[in-house]
């Protein structure tokens, strides 16, 4: 069984590159989704989150703004958070792969957005990146989370630079052009796997 792996930054278009992948028949692991998951209501994380941030964790359910200020002010907070979710991510990571050899998946693919960060590339068979130009990510960022372009500039730059992800890649996907354009891209991609 192949696996690819699938990154890039916020606001490159990694989650429609992803939804084009998984139309075309590919099995896709969403890391995000899986975060999200565990830190839903009752998630399996809030128990260990709760320990650390006490207030956070109100009746089962995580108060992302407080959790947000907590880390803000406690800036290794981060890293504590990080070896409680991390992984519990990698073992439904594991569990989807093993579940996908079972139905016999020629090809998966691992959505990851720290892909390279959590070293996670290390089990993939090649990596396919998600590209656009800095303006367009900073202003698909900016409307997406109803902030100054200046502010999602700073946030896009606590991210890995996308030129060190473009260096590491098997493939480059660019997403700075139409929506036809990216399928176009990603139809050739799905093509050069299938031959």
């Amino acid at each position: 069984m192949k696996i690819l792996g699938l990154t890039g930054g916020m606001g490159m278009g990694k989650s429609t590159v992803a939804t084009l992948l998984q139309r075309a028949g590919l099995p896709v692991f969403d890391a995000d989704a899986e975060v999200r998951r565990l830190q839903a209501d009752h998630g399996a994380a809030l128990p260990a989150i709760a320990q650390l941030v006490p207030h956070a964790v109100q009746n089962g359910h995580l108060d992302r703004a407080v959790l947000r200020q907590a880390v803000i002010k406690q800036p290794t907070l981060l890293k504590k958070l990080e070896h409680i979710i991390h992984p519990m991510v990698r073992a439904a990571r594991a569990q989807f792969l093993r579940t996908q050899r079972l139905q016999g998946a020629r090809c998966v693919v691992l959505d990851i957005p720290l892909l390279y960060e959590t070293g996670a590339q290390r089990e993939c068979d090649d990596v396919l990146v998600v590209s656009a130009p800095h303006w367009v990510q900073a202003r698909r960022v900016a409307k997406r989370r109803g902030m100054p372009p200046a502010e999602a500039c700073k946030l896009i730059a606590r991210q890995m630079p996308d030129a060190q992800r473009v260096r590491q890649a098997g493939k480059v996907i660019r997403t700075g052009g139409s929506m036809r354009e990216t399928e176009r891209q990603v139809r050739q991609f799905i093509r050069s796997l299938r031959a």
